[in-house]
């Protein structure tokens, strides 16, 4: 997937996000606006995880989504 399919799919997938890291802000999600390294970058920051559990968990998250950047 390139990363104008990525973003095209991002208004698809933002509900999912949201509900699965509901501590992202609606202002969190126009800065990662289908960015895999941001999403990553707002898990750590929201959560205070280091950045190997935020991408453990984006990981693990787009896998069971069928999602993938």
């Amino acid at each position: 997937m390139n990363k104008d399919e990525a973003r095209g799919n991002w208004k698809e997938f933002k509900g999912k996000v949201k509900e699965k890291w509901g501590k992202l802000t609606d202002d969190d999600m126009q800065v990662i606006e289908g960015k895999r390294d941001q999403l990553v970058g707002k898990i750590q920051s929201r959560y205070g995880y280091e950045k190997d559990r935020a991408e453990k968990e984006v990981s693990d998250w787009e896998r069971s989504n069928g999602h993938h950047w």
